[in-house]
């Protein structure tokens, strides 16, 4: 049995972990279980972590796959080996597997057949198990030929820094239990087309798996970027606004009803912004609207070409002389992303970034639904949902902010009521949105309306 992190004042059954599904709690209880999150990765770990990634010496997609001591078969069984200690430090509180595709060889940068395994660790929720969270970094590395699968690529920040905060995530949370289930996953095939993140996604929808949003964590680590600045003090966080997946009808909506900033990729990224700004110090989140990089992807990407909410979080400055590059030194500068070039600290931070907004959601009521708004001509906004069915939901909070703000400005308490009216507030000057709260004080993604309240 673990030890508890924190009491509370109230009634609390402990059984072997912390249980965010009580209702004799106080609402603030989720604000003192996240402080206690925002402090608790530890960058030594995760030293320890990148440090044995990198001695695998190259963990190409196609690389050795016997070696008990090089390449990606040897690093993704040391990767299971580390989920199961884990799990066996919280009464077996994770399920890990792993998850296998065979991929044919292509003419581009598969050059034979090759199985692509992602190793996962579930943590399962104790009232919504098919409802899941996913944090994930990826396990593969290269060097500056992408099909060069026999040359030390040490990939320490591109992107053991992101595995390794994904194990360490594992580590912190797996000492709650939460409503929702949390995946921590090692994907592999990144580097040569997204591959495993692609397996996933299609995993989920024949699964039916009900994907609340995904973290994924490329590139954590380093601080000094090409472009001569050091920086430990921002983060980016890359969201799209509109899925692929969405009709034709809704993006005729959206011009004349707004929301094209609004989607449920764009609100996960605001709760990133959100637990940054409020649980850490001296750290900023940079939301960025735009799917990745410039012309670029990681793997977010796949899963939200399939529909589902997903984010990446990286560092601000990238030094692109550390990124797909063999290790050699040029004109006197260093090329290669050897392990000097990881700030193990940073890359705490955003695991810890990455803990908070987890565990906010996790610990929430379900997102309201069907969310419906009206007050054209008129001088007040009305907001209709769905009920939320949780017997642990507090109610429900009406947000809005100006249609320029970034962030979510203002909101309301409404209690349990699932219809509500912001009297002299008028819609054409503000957007909406509307977030279920439950009673340990947690709240769920706030969803923007999708239709007009019919007269």
């Amino acid at each position: 049995m673990k030890s508890p992190i924190f009491k509370l004042a109230l009634t609390f059954v402990l059984v072997s972990n912390i249980s965010f599904a009580q209702t004799n709690v106080s609402p603030t209880q989720i604000e003192t279980i996240l402080s206690d999150i925002a402090t608790a990765t530890s960058a030594e770990r995760i030293k320890n972590d990148i440090t044995t990634l990198v001695g695998f010496g190259t963990r190409h997609t196609l690389s050795d796959t016997i070696s008990k001591t090089r390449g990606i078969g040897a690093a993704r069984r040391w990767i299971k080996s580390e989920f199961d200690v884990i799990s066996k430090s919280c009464n077996n509180c994770l399920e890990v597997s792993y998850q296998r595709n065979l991929v044919k060889q292509d003419k581009r940068r598969i050059f034979k057949d090759v199985e692509i395994v992602n190793v996962l660790a579930i943590q399962r929720g104790t009232t919504f198990p098919n409802s899941y969270l996913i944090m994930s970094g990826d396990i593969d590395s290269r060097v500056s030929d992408p099909n060069n699968a026999i040359s030390d690529a040490p990939g320490a920040n591109d992107n053991a820094s992101g595995l390794a905060g994904t194990l360490e995530a594992a580590r912190v949370l797996s000492k709650y239990s939460f409503p929702v289930s949390i995946i921590y996953v090692g994907l592999s095939g990144e580097e040569q087309g997204l591959y495993g993140g692609t397996q996933m996604a299609k995993v989920a929808k024949e699964k039916g798996w009900d994907i609340i949003g995904v973290l994924n964590n490329d590139m954590i680590g380093n601080i000094h970027g090409i472009d001569g600045v050091i920086d430990n003090s921002t983060f980016r966080v890359f969201s799209e606004a509109i899925s692929p997946v969405t009709s034709e009808k809704d993006i005729r909506r959206m011009r004349f009803y707004g929301g094209e900033v609004d989607g449920p990729s764009r609100q996960l990224a605001r709760r990133v912004e959100k637990v940054t700004a409020t649980y850490m110090t001296n750290l900023r989140a940079l939301m960025i609207y735009r799917l990745d990089r410039f012309g670029r992807g990681g793997h977010h990407k796949p899963l939200n070409d399939a529909g589902f909410t997903g984010v990446r979080i990286m560092e601000t400055h990238e030094n692109y002389n550390r990124q797909h590059q063999d290790i050699h030194v040029e004109n006197g500068i260093k090329y290669g992303d050897v392990l000097e070039g990881v700030n193990f600290d940073y890359a705490a931070k955003l695991t810890a970034v990455n803990c908070l907004t987890l565990a906010s959601i996790a610990a929430a009521p379900a997102t309201p639904t069907n969310v419906l708004i009206g007050g054209a001509v008129q001088p007040s906004t009305k907001l209709k949902w769905d009920a939320v069915a949780d017997e642990n939901l507090l109610g429900y909070k009406v947000y809005w902010r100006d249609t320029t703000s970034l962030q979510w400005q203002y909101s309301r308490f409404v209690g349990k009521l699932n219809n509500y009216t912001l009297k002299n507030i008028v819609i054409d000057n503000y957007f909406f949105g509307v977030a279920s709260v439950g009673e340990n004080g947690a709240e769920s993604l706030i969803q923007f309306p999708q239709g007009l309240i019919q007269k």
